[in-house]
């Protein structure tokens, strides 16, 4: 098996948001079945890739990789392969098995100034980042310093083709009221740790009784964020930027205050959010 097969896999699964755990050989002496440095990968789903040697080494390892999987602590495990543990090899094995920890996942559905902002800002805190574009139309001009979104597709179909799980924050800023809310709607059917909105107050109550008439629980209503930002007077798409992600990493963090929702993380607008509006218009 060659190490780079391994390192392949693992990029796949990032991508795919599935969880895995890798089992390294770092010691290794005497007659032992592999050397260190010796790699298996083992998925949430059971698939593996790779050995550490097979026999008894191999099967506890795939044990405590499942445990590993579960508490995503790492572990070590030690190997004498004498005939008192039932191998006669003679060797002694060390073995550690390490979580491979899925970064939070930003969804950015909104291809705007803001999302683009956002998007860059949220990968230099450490997020894994997906821009989406809902108007595979694209637009009628081409904003210079644009990057290509991650993926084009309609806003009603988002999240058939994006994965979210727990660590997932979705934030939207689309170009009309109807996408936003509509987005809002099909992210509430997600497991994902956190949804927010771009806009002003007004726009959050008309959020919530578009949400009435689609017929979804009040409850529903208090997963969203909405006004979205930490209060620090932002007003520029990229000062926005840095008041989303600051909150991101608060939640992430889990430190996340009371209220969220009500600080715009902005300065003072009108009642109908122009400057938000402007701001995430591509």
């Amino acid at each position: 098996m060659d190490d780079l097969q391994i390192f392949e896999e693992i990029i796949r699964l990032k991508k795919a948001r599935q969880a895995a755990a890798l089992a390294l050989v770092v010691q290794s002496e005497g007659s032992a079945p592999r050397r260190a440095g010796a790699k298996m990968l083992v998925t949430a789903e059971g698939a593996v890739l790779g050995t550490v040697g097979g026999g008894r080494i191999e099967a506890e390892t795939l044990a405590a990789a499942r445990e590993v999987l579960q508490s995503g602590s790492p572990r070590t495990l030690p190997f004498s392969l004498t005939e008192e543990q039932g191998m006669v090899c003679g060797g002694r094995v060390l073995v550690y098995i390490e979580p491979l920890r899925l970064p939070p996942h930003l969804v950015t559905v909104g291809a705007g100034h803001v999302g683009q902002s956002l998007s860059r800002a949220a990968r230099q805190a450490g997020f894994q980042a997906t821009l989406v574009d809902p108007y595979p139309q694209g637009s009628a001009y081409r904003n210079l310093g644009f990057d290509s979104a991650d993926l084009v597709c309609p806003a009603g179909e988002v999240f058939q083709r994006v994965p979210v799980d727990g660590e997932t924050y979705i934030l939207v800023a689309t170009r009309n009221h109807q996408d936003d809310f509509a987005v809002v709607r099909d992210a509430l059917g997600t497991p994902a740790r956190y949804i927010g909105l771009l806009g002003s107050r007004k726009k959050k109550a008309a959020l919530r009784s578009f949400l009435e008439e689609q017929g979804l629980p009040a409850e529903a209503f208090g997963r969203i964020v909405t006004p979205v930002g930490l209060e620090i007077g932002a007003e520029t798409p990229e000062e926005i930027a840095v008041s989303v992600v600051a909150q991101l990493v608060q939640w992430r963090r889990n430190h996340a205050a009371t209220g969220f929702g009500d600080p715009a993380g902005r300065g003072a607008l009108a009642a109908d959010g122009p400057l938000q509006a402007a701001a995430a218009a591509r």
